[in-house]
């Protein structure tokens, strides 16, 4: 059972989805508006955020960002439509997935146990690669001995790339591994969490050591000179 926090303002919309999540064995909360969201957020950290980008007062976006500043609780964004700029928007602001509106139950409960699930796999070794310290078992990172805050869409993307460092990994690869889509997934929710690893892991974004792109192809991890398991 998990608790989820529905942030969305369209009554009719909250309530089905409410009555549908609590009938797949979840625990809800639902906010009307952005500050009330973020309200509930503080008072009760749930397991999942399930939150509508187009909100009165504070908007979804703005919500995104608050909520990730504050923790890596994760994010399942609604949007009205499959528009570019709103899905990228929303990405970028910290969201792990999105679903499209009108919300089929089915859809969302299994972004919601893709997303959940994401959180507690792959447990291994501690590995170094250069100055970051990955603990599979703890699902720690550390930076020259600091620890860095990844959201947990983050993390399970650079567990990914660092089982095999060096080696190329298409964005449709990633998709599968990370997000659980198959086929039907979106690219630019590999693009865009790439983007925040990056912020986080990188010394300079322009010219990444861990995270690096190669054209036409994807993504691969360093490789890193000195890389080892401890």
């Amino acid at each position: 059972m998990s608790r989820v926090l529905l942030v969305e303002d369209d009554p009719a919309v909250s309530e089905g989805l409410h009555l549908a999540l609590r009938r797949q064995g979840h625990q809800v909360r639902t906010a009307a508006t952005g500050e009330e969201g973020l309200e509930q957020f503080r008072a009760e950290p749930p397991d999942i955020v399930i939150l509508d980008l187009m909100l009165p007062g504070i908007d979804g976006f703005e919500v995104c960002r608050r909520i990730r500043t504050a923790g890596n609780v994760p994010i399942v964004m609604l949007t009205a439509r499959d528009d570019d700029m709103d899905v990228v928007a929303g990405l970028e602001a910290g969201a792990d997935d999105y679903v499209t509106k009108p919300v089929q139950p089915r859809v969302l409960e299994a972004r919601i146990r893709a997303v959940l699930r994401r959180i507690g796999g792959d447990r291994s070794d501690r590995e170094h690669h250069g100055d970051l310290v990955l603990d599979r078992a703890a699902l720690t990172v550390t930076k020259h001995g600091e620890p860095v805050s990844l959201a947990p869409t983050e993390l399970r993307l650079l567990l990914e790339l660092t089982r095999s460092p060096g080696r190329v990994l298409s964005r449709q690869q990633l998709l599968e591994a990370v997000w659980e889509h198959g086929y039907l997934g979106d690219s630019r929710l590999v693009d865009a969490c790439v983007q925040r690893l990056r912020v986080k892991i990188e010394d300079d974004q322009s010219h990444p050591v861990y995270v690096q792109t190669v054209r036409g192809f994807g993504y691969r991890f360093g490789p890193v000179a000195g890389a080892e398991r401890a």
